[in-house]
């Protein structure tokens, strides 16, 4: 009995040590290994699994686009407050694909990556052939421009465009103003003004934006350094832009704006944006979850578009207006354009008091990036920015009547786009099932050696106090044994001969 307990205990001490050493091993190499292949697999490399995805963006993006109607374009020009209707969305599907993809030595990799883009009707609220009456861009934008120049000028244009039949306000359709339309304003500015407005042809809003590459990106590769994957070396062969008053504000930081390096820290992003002209900062905001998958939040903070006044490290963006908007002029040819969110969320508030319509909301119209830290990679995004034209009396051009001086929001456009089908099955399943079920393992094993440790201890300690105790009775019969018989020895009398000789008789 004793014996089979001692081998009962030295078999679950072996199984108890054995879990231990699986769940130390676990414990250690797990984490080693699940870094390895996420370093492997998001490197700009052919040969990982996020190569495809980064070439070919698979996840669906839409780009959803909100027009403000002005309700009373007359009373504006008397120098009234404008009235603003939102229509839309009109919504687009976005198709990313890059091409030009060439490898250098120095760790980095040149690319240039297109949008194209088809109208959903199913989606959208209206079709492209709704018409809007939104401001004669060219005609307020190009009469602000002239402001600074000799009056003759102005009325010569002023004449140009009443024979043209130009009006401060234009009643045209959403095709259109997004994609072009024949103006001969262009032509005649052109005339009048030589190099204004660097483009002739069609004027269009998006003209750019489809079917066009949003410039030729150089980004590290990761293959020597994992921390810098992704991040932008140059941008059009440049280590920085040249649109604004200070280096910093010139810089060209972070990524281009589609992955991120992996182990991430609750902290800060960047990216460069071409739209913008600008790299901007995201901070962190919570922790959260987007289908199962672990994900941080980032969104923007108050001081991404504040003025020099207000953050002066944005003083390089000036010269600004009120806080809350970014003014853009110095990358779209010198016209009043300015961007901020849309409906002047975060901004300030006698923007919003300028005009009626608006109604500002952190879950509308707030830009956020759900990013996997582990991998870097997004999965779930919606940025949303404003375009507003700056329109005011011009004296001289008589068009333009006594509007008051006012940002007036245009649009305002969100891209949004979320990992969905096979592909979020199978990051889940690479990239959070198999690194959680290797964490619970680890604790598995290491949980069930506790116990069988302790049961082994257990049961050898019974059987050795079980055989002491045997051994123990055994000895204290055998002096008994010895004791008896030399007190019979001692009191036997001694055997005298005759009686032996008697018994043989």
């Amino acid at each position: 009995m004793a014996v089979a307990r001692r081998r009962v205990a030295v078999g679950l001490g072996v199984a108890g040590a054995a879990c231990a050493l699986l769940g130390v091993c676990l414990l250690v190499v797990g984490p080693i290994i699940v870094k390895d292949q996420v370093i492997k697999n998001v490197r700009i490399d052919p040969n990982s699994i996020s190569f495809s995805m980064w070439k070919d963006i698979p996840v669906p993006f839409y780009l959803s686009v909100h027009f403000f109607e002005v309700l009373n374009p007359k009373e504006v020009l008397q120098g009234a407050k404008p009235v603003l209707n939102e229509r839309g969305p009109y919504v687009y599907r976005e198709y990313r694909y890059k091409t030009n993809i060439t490898f250098h030595d120095n760790d980095t990799v040149s690319f240039m990556e297109y949008r194209r883009l088809f109208f959903q009707p199913d989606l959208s609220n209206g079709t492209e052939e709704d018409y809007v009456v939104i401001p004669n861009i060219m005609l307020m934008g190009a009469a602000v421009m002239m402001e600074n120049l000799p009056n003759f000028v102005k009325v010569i244009l002023s004449g140009a465009l009443a024979g043209l039949r130009q009006e401060a306000f234009m009643n045209r359709t959403v095709g259109e103003i997004m994609w072009g339309y024949d103006d001969p304003l262009v032509d005649t500015i052109n005339a009048i003004v030589p190099g204004l407005i660097p483009f002739k042809g069609k004027f269009g809003l998006f003209i750019e934006f489809n079917s066009s590459s949003s410039g030729l990106f150089t980004v590290n590769t990761g293959m020597k350094n994992i921390s810098r994957v992704h991040m932008v070396d140059t941008w059009n062969g440049l280590k920085m832009v040249n649109y604004w008053r200070s280096n910093e504000c010139n810089m060209i930081n972070g990524t281009a704006g589609e992955m991120w390096p992996p182990f991430m820290s609750p902290t800060s992003l960047e990216f460069y944006s071409p739209d913008a002209c600008r790299s901007m900062t995201l901070v962190y905001e919570q922790s959260g979850k987007f289908k199962g998958v672990p994900t941080y939040r980032f969104v923007a903070p108050k001081t991404l578009f504040a003025n020099g006044t207000e953050y002066p490290p944005n003083e390089g963006f000036c010269p600004c207006l009120q806080s809350g908007i970014l003014n853009v002029s110095s990358c779209r040819h010198n016209a009043p354009m300015f961007i901020s969110h849309p409906h002047f969320y975060n901004a300030d508030p006698s923007l919003l008091n300028a005009v009626e319509g608006l109604q500002p909301s952190k879950d509308k119209h707030g830009l956020f990036l759900d990013i996997h830290p582990m991998t870097g990679i997004p999965m779930n995004c919606s940025i949303k920015l404003q375009l507003n034209l700056y329109i005011k009396q011009v004296v001289g051009i008589i068009q333009t009547g006594k509007i008051k001086p006012v940002v007036l929001p245009l649009l305002w456009f969100g891209e949004s786009g979320y990992i969905e089908g096979s592909v979020l099955r199978q990051f889940y399943t690479n990239l959070v099932l198999i690194p959680s079920v290797l964490e619970y393992l680890q604790y598995i094993f290491l949980g069930l050696s506790v116990p069988l440790i302790i049961s082994a201890v257990v049961l050898l300690a019974m059987s050795q106090e079980k055989c002491s105790l045997f051994g123990s009775s055994n000895k204290k019969n055998s002096d008994s044994n010895k004791a008896n018989q030399a007190t019979s020895a001692k009191k036997l009398p001694a055997v005298k001969g005759t009686v032996l000789r008697e018994a043989r008789l």
